[in-house]
């Protein structure tokens, strides 16, 4: 192991299961260096595409500099933050550019999207962002070299609650002449699937609303198992144990609906923040994975 791991390592397991301002802040500055800065080679981005009205519905490009010879797959990635919080890029860092640098490395076209949040808003807008953007990207991201026909959502945290039930509870996402959404394959990092099993969750309650009553049909787990779109679903060593519990809890249920687990990953070392830090540097574990999900489910990628 790179000496740097070694000592990021270390410093997450100092951290814990932490979620506090202060520990997020602290987990995030142990991978800055190992990650490189703005301009990135090889890559080119264009920023703040609007894919809707609100000031939030905007999104990045990352596309490789070269031409590319053939139509890429595309890699959309959706930010956590507690529904509350939280952004497609954070001035004068690497995050999250280096998720749209290691998509582009990677044979991929990158997609950084953000999306409204509470109190402004609360359930069921992930889902209407989500759906949102995937219309832009089906009409437009031809135009940048990307596949509209391979399509990957990336969602980590609150970002993975809202591809979730974009998957399970918006029918008017399929494509013409086929049925479920139109999605290659989802990657959930760290999120809530089952919100009856989170009813003492403040920041889940303040977007799903007050009334618990409401929670089970809201929730996805059940939709997820059933779900036509290839999944891959991870979870960090040092997550609270709240999401401990929800891989738990999805994984059971995909078992009783197909005799077999999803494509399922457990970060080792890593903490609730950092599945995503660790893209395009080297600690490649969680991207060799990543990777090998998206070549499997779309044939293949283009030219890094």
């Amino acid at each position: 192991m790179d000496p740097r791991l070694k000592d990021i390592r270390i410093g997450l397991r100092r951290i814990g299961r932490g979620s506090a301002p202060e520990d997020i802040v602290a987990a995030s500055r142990l991978f800055v260096p190992l990650h490189e800065r703005e301009p990135y080679v090889g890559v080119r981005i264009v920023r703040d595409r609007n894919y809707g009205p609100h000031p939030r519905h905007r999104l990045d490009l990352f596309l490789p500099e070269a031409v590319a010879t053939a139509p890429r797959p595309v890699l959309a990635f959706v930010h956590g933050g507690g529904f509350s919080a939280g952004d497609k890029k954070f001035p004068g860092s690497p995050f999250h550019d280096n998720v749209g640098v290691w998509a582009v490395r990677n044979g991929l076209v990158g997609v950084n999207l953000t999306y409204r949040l509470t109190p402004e808003v609360g359930w069921p807008s992930g889902i209407e962002d989500l759906t949102a953007t995937m219309d832009w990207l089906r009409h437009e991201i031809g135009a940048h070299g990307g596949d509209p026909a391979r399509i990957f959502l990336l969602g980590t945290s609150a970002g993975a609650v809202h591809v979730a039930t974009y998957l399970v509870h918006n029918a008017a996402h399929a494509v013409s002449g086929a049925s479920g959404p139109a999605v290659a394959g989802a990657i959930l990092l760290s999120g809530l699937y089952d919100f009856t099993a989170e009813l003492d969750n403040p920041l889940l309650a303040a977007y799903l609303g007050p009334d618990p009553r409401c929670y089970a049909e809201r929730s996805v787990i059940d939709g997820l198992a059933s779900t036509p779109v290839p999944l891959l679903v991870t979870l960090s060593e040092h997550d609270p144990l709240d999401f401990e519990r929800q891989a738990l809890l999805l994984l059971n249920a995909f078992y009783r609906q197909h005799g077999c687990w999803p494509n399922f990953i457990r970060l080792l070392g890593h903490s609730h923040f950092t599945g995503t830090l660790q893209l395009n540097t080297v600690d490649d574990y969680f991207g060799t994975h990543l990777r090998e999900f998206i070549e499997c489910h779309s044939g293949g990628v283009g030219t890094a």
